[in-house]
């Protein structure tokens, strides 16, 4: 085999990965009257550009205003 086609057949870690975004407010406040459950984002990132924890200000339904939602483990 040359090095050409070994480079194709050798599989590599992806560049982007698909990440979950989670609402800190609901997730702080637990479940309770006013937030009826947790709300969750999912979207990509490149791992090269932002190796650390993604967080980014969203809409959370539950809440009703926007709220940090940050990344999560799967």
């Amino acid at each position: 085999m040359s090095d050409i086609e070994k480079r194709f057949i050798v599989k590599s870690k992806d560049v982007r990965v698909t990440i979950i975004l989670e609402c800190t407010s609901c997730v702080r406040n637990g479940v309770n009257k006013e937030s009826t459950g947790i709300f969750r984002y999912i979207t990509q990132k490149n791992r090269h550009n932002t190796p650390s924890r993604l967080e980014l200000k969203k809409f959370c339904p539950y809440c009703y205003k926007y709220t940090i939602h940050g990344e999560i483990k799967k």
